[in-house]
Parts: structure tokens; sequence; C-alpha cells
């Protein structure tokens, strides 16, 4: 234990000086057994606030798919065990590979008609009549046109 500071004043009497030492030693007990006013604690948390439902119920969810998953591909692949892995989709399709034969034989021959009607047919713009009427369309903007000098061609160009 501490000792009591010496006074620089001589003391009057031993019992004073006990006295001043013994409220020196209990003053410095209470300092060392003193708590302190300000709690730094953690604040106590709340167990429902912390435990998040929504997240467990999709937890759950998404066990109970991958379960029925593999609950599934368990009984294929004992399936396939108990056939010993034979093919199950026979890919039958003979009967209808004639079918689609004679649909393209068919689609060919109606080309083939399509494109000698349009090889046989008469244009429908006859490129004579076009210029005459292009020369007459000519010859009225001439008669209106006050400087016939000016003029734009059929064909686009000026003269």
């Amino acid at each position: 234990m501490h000792r009591a500071p010496q006074l620089t004043l001589p003391r009057g009497s031993k019992y004073l000086q006990c006295t001043w030492e013994k409220a020196y030693q209990d003053h410095r007990k209470k300092v060392q057994d003193a708590q302190p006013l300000v709690d730094t604690r953690a604040p106590l948390s709340l167990s429902h606030l912390h435990l998040n439902l929504k997240k467990l119920k999709l937890e759950e969810e998404r066990l109970s798919v991958i379960d029925r998953d593999n609950c599934l591909l368990l009984e294929k692949v004992s399936c396939i065990m108990r056939t010993r892995g034979q093919t199950d989709n026979r890919n039958d399709y003979t009967h209808r590979r004639g079918n689609r034969e004679q649909e393209l034989h068919r689609m060919q021959r109606k080309n083939k008609i399509i494109l000698g009607r349009i090889t046989n047919s008469e244009p429908l713009y006859q490129a004579q009549k076009r210029q005459e009427d292009c020369a007459r369309t000519e010859k009225y903007r001439d008669s209106l046109m006050k400087y016939p000098g000016r003029r734009q061609t059929c064909k686009g160009k000026r003269n």
C-alpha cells in the first residue's frame, strides 16, 4: 500500500498522522474499487431480429428442390442399371422420309412452272410507249415554260 505523503510541516500528533494515513488508504481503496459510470458493453441483441425467417424458408425450399431432383436422378440411374442401359428412343423416321422427298419434288415442279410463267409473260410497261409519253410531257412543259432553254429531260439530266 501507499504511504501518505510526508507533510512539509511537522505533524502535530501521531494520532492525527494515523488518521490521515487511514483516510488516504480508504481513498486509494475506493479509487481502485470504483466502477466506470459509462456503460461500454454491447447492447442487448434481440433474437427475432437476427433470425431471418424468409431466408430460412427460401433455403428450405431450395433444399427440397435439390432433394426432389436427386430422387429423380436416382430413379433414372436405377432404371438404367435394371435395363442394362439400352436406348429407349428409337428414331423411326423412315416412313416420313418418303413424304419429305415427295414434298421436295412437288415444290421443285411448282417452282419450275412459276419460273416458266414469269419468263414467258409480257412486260406490263413498254419502253417505247414510255419514251413517247415522256417526249409528249416534255413538249407540254416547253410550251408552258418562260425560258425553254433550261428544262429537265425524262432521264433526269438538265439541258
